[in-house]
């Protein structure tokens, strides 16, 4: 790896935000790499803004990605694209779960925002919506879209699947392993089936 990875993961509590995470850096690490990783989930019990910055390769010395120099932005819930595209650096990559999750009391007033991907669309963002929440459900376990998450994104890391497969069988407890690895498999399906998209 000759140069540095930055990527930006976003979520709501309880989505596995941290433990997409945690599987990406110790992949990074299987392959050699130097990662450095941060998080913030303040309120992640209660269904607030969960976000980690990690950062892999040759050479790493801050575990921080800088707004506007993120590769890759990975978004687990729509609204959490919005609230962290500005860490996307130009041409860099949005990936989007499809799905929306109303933040706490705001849905006692108002209904959830209207047309969010046209307007990240508008903004120039390369974007690539995964339905990992309706494919988790699919395969008959919610919990595992942030694996269907992982398999699209791996598709758009320079990261063996050898490595993916190693770490998800022994980070995950061997009674999941197996729902777990379908459900990557998914992602990578899926990663590789939907055209990355952008306004011109």
């Amino acid at each position: 790896m000759s140069s540095v990875t930055n990527l930006i993961l976003s979520g709501v509590g309880g989505q596995g935000v941290l433990l997409a995470s945690e599987v990406l850096a110790l992949v990074a690490a299987e392959e050699k790499a130097e990662v450095k990783q941060t998080e913030v989930h303040g309120v992640a019990q209660r269904g607030g803004s969960v976000v980690s910055h990690l950062r892999f390769g040759d050479k790493v010395y801050s575990p921080t990605v800088r707004t506007g120099t993120a590769d890759i932005l990975v978004a687990f819930e729509r609204l959490e694209a919005v609230r962290y595209g500005h860490y996307l650096k130009p041409g860099g990559l949005m990936l989007v779960n499809d799905l929306e999750v109303m933040p706490g009391q705001v849905g006692d007033f108002k209904p959830y925002p209207a047309g969010i991907m046209e307007f990240l669309t508008g903004k120039g963002f390369k974007i690539l919506e995964v339905p990992a929440t309706a494919k988790a459900k699919e395969l008959g376990n919610p919990r595992v879209a942030s694996l269907i998450i992982l398999g699209a994104l791996s598709v758009h890391l320079d990261l063996s699947r050898e490595a993916w497969d190693t770490v998800i069988g022994r980070r995950i407890p061997p009674k999941l392993v197996d729902i777990n690895m379908k459900a990557f498999q998914t992602g990578v399906e899926i990663g590789t089936g939907i055209k990355v998209s952008a306004s011109a």
